[in-house]
């Protein structure tokens, strides 16, 4: 179960970063831009908390 809540997460984060960068090439626009961007927010902050600063052997 872990592994995939950390596969979502870093989901999350590639689409709250990936969307600006495609915005400020001209490939996006800003209403997508702002719906992936808060897809990938709550991904991250919905699978993140259950694995970061757990340690390895729970």
């Amino acid at each position: 179960m872990k592994p995939l809540l950390k596969i979502i997460s870093f989901a999350g984060l590639l689409l709250s970063i990936g969307p600006p960068i495609l915005l400020f090439a001209g490939k996006m626009e800003m209403d997508s831009m702002k719906l992936w961007m808060g897809i990938g927010m709550v991904a991250w902050m919905s699978t993140a908390p259950f694995w970061i600063n757990k340690p390895s052997g729970q």
